[in-house]
């Protein structure tokens, strides 16, 4: 069954083969159900019949229970027996074991090759709802794009946007005066939700080298698709930045990948685990994009499956656009349980045979309802079927088996090395450092000028020259004080009426000398 991936066996029986036509993978799909009731194992089954068509894969390991993919299953597994004798009803004859080609990714660099994406990629409307951003505090992220962009600053790293930050915030007036107001409050917000964000692990999200699409749809010389694992375990404990960055994965696959029209199997998979982080709390605008890249995507070939435990977790617009559906157990212990049931039974087009209400309710750990598009792309009839056994290892890999396959994958040592062109945040700091260095030489220059003028003022006073308005008296010997002190006692005294007394007696007897 080259055209199709085989899932399970349906019907009163289970001999019934339900498939998976690839014609119509790329329609998106579902993959629904209560804790415990096997959604796990039927990711790992349909990634393999991907890997085994020729067809790549990406999806989150939020568990840790993937990485089996990369190993084959054993004869001595506990559950060997169980798998057999399933295989055996469901009619799969030619069941075995073996390891498909994998590759390990972590944005945190641990237990896989660091995944990277830069700040300008991120774009602001994905950016400002990871950092939980209010309109306002939006609106300053958008003007902090824009003035990055019309300045030729690229943005790569936290440390770029928080220089820029601090830059708008001293340029606000000038910047409110062109975008609207810059308030000094906003800026501080978004610095303190960066510092959150960068506490969450945002600092090896962002930067270079940063993720070519290319590497997650490498097929190997024996025609098998790469099964691309992002470690997820650690990442959960940020919820925000989880869903952030696989919404941002998707929407670089929309915006690059070239339009294939219908391909025969599409040219990637794209499982979106534990889906309702996408959609909690999300703004309008935000459920749009995502409406809008599931509705378009898959003309370029890319199949989206949302991983949830109950389909109401998915908005209704999108909901409707997912054609092919793995529907696990749903518990319906309250009555908000049970109308959830009821709508979720209500999408599926009904089996004469059983009640799909009671179907979806009453079926077993390793079993589903399923319905998956036919030819036409028609949804087909809701089927109970029981899932096929895996054929690589059920369960994590040892730490060494890992490190092994880290070595062994086609981007071994590609994105180790972290790279820290220039940036905004060189180029501010180169700007500020100039404009340091240009109030240093103006402070040393005004320096040496009022050095200069102080010499030249006191110069004057011993030149000789230019003196004529100068009230400095000149330093004085104790004789000539004192001499001068009786010449104006003597001038005061021929001030007062004796004194020009003796001055007329003195004058007239000169005239009269004469």
């Amino acid at each position: 069954m080259s055209d199709s991936i085989f899932i399970g066996g349906g019907g009163p029986d289970y001999a019934a083969a339900q498939t998976l036509g690839l014609k119509y993978a790329n329609r998106h799909g579902l993959i629904a159900g209560a804790t415990g009731t096997g959604k796990t194992v039927t990711l790992q089954i349909l990634a393999e019949g991907f890997s085994a068509a020729g067809v790549p894969v990406f999806l989150s390991d939020v568990k840790g229970d993937l990485s089996g993919l990369a190993e084959a299953g054993s004869d001595d597994f506990k559950l060997h027996n169980a798998f057999t004798t399933r295989a055996s009803k469901i009619g799969l004859t030619e069941y075995n074991y073996q390891a498909f080609p994998v590759t390990f990714w972590d944005l945190f660099g641990q237990q896989g090759h660091p995944v990277r994406t830069t700040l300008a990629e991120m774009g602001p409307l994905l950016l400002s709802r990871l950092m939980e951003l209010s309109e306002a505090q939006e609106g300053i992220m958008n003007i902090a794009f824009r003035v990055a962009d019309e300045q030729g600053m690229p943005l790569l790293d936290l440390k770029d946007l928080q220089s820029l930050l601090v830059w708008v915030g001293e340029n606000r007036e000038t910047l409110s005066l062109r975008y609207g107001n810059v308030s000094t409050a906003s800026v501080g917000a978004i610095q303190r939700q960066l510092m959150v964000l960068e506490n969450q692990g945002g600092t090896e999200l962002f930067g270079e080298p940063a993720l070519e699409l290319s590497d997650l749809m490498h097929i190997g010389a024996d025609g098998r698709g790469q099964i691309n694992i992002l470690a997820a375990d650690k990442l959960m404990g940020a919820p925000r930045l989880y869903a952030t960055f696989l919404l941002w994965l998707l929407s670089e696959l929309f915006e690059t990948l070239p339009e294939v029209g219908d391909p025969d199997k599409p040219k990637l998979v794209f499982f979106f685990d534990e889906a309702h982080l996408l959609f909690d709390d999300a703004p309008k605008a935000l459920v749009d994009k995502v409406e809008q890249v599931a509705r378009l995507i898959r003309s370029k070939g890319v199949g989206v499956y949302f991983i949830t435990q109950n389909p109401d977790d998915v908005p209704e617009d999108i909901l409707g656009q997912l054609g092919n559906r793995v529907q696990h157990a749903l518990r319906a212990f309250t009555a908000r349980d049970r109308k959830a049931l009821s709508r979720a039974a209500e999408t599926y087009r009904p089996n004469e045979r059983f009640s799909t209400v009671d179907a979806i309710r009453d079926v077993g750990v390793g079993e589903a309802v399923t319905s998956m598009l036919e030819n036409k792309g028609v949804p087909g009839i809701v089927e109970r079927t029981l899932i096929r056994p895996p054929s690589s290892k059920l369960g994590p890999i040892s730490d060494a088996a890992r490190r092994a396959a880290m070595q062994a994958s086609p981007v071994a040592g590609k994105y180790e090395a972290l790279v820290d062109r220039k940036s905004a945040y060189e180029i501010l700091r180169d700007r500020a450092d100039e404009a340091a260095k240009g109030a240093a030489e103006a402070e040393v220059e005004a320096e040496e000028k009022s050095v200069a003028e102080r010499e030249f003022n006191a110069g004057r006073r011993y030149s000789g020259k230019r003196v004529d308005r100068s009230t400095a008296q000149p330093r004085e010997g104790m004789g000539l004080q004192f001499g001068r002190a009786a010449a104006n006692a003597v001038l005061k005294e021929l001030k007062g009426t004796t004194g020009r007394r003796l001055v007329r007696g003195i004058l007239g007897g000169l005239f009269k000398g004469r």
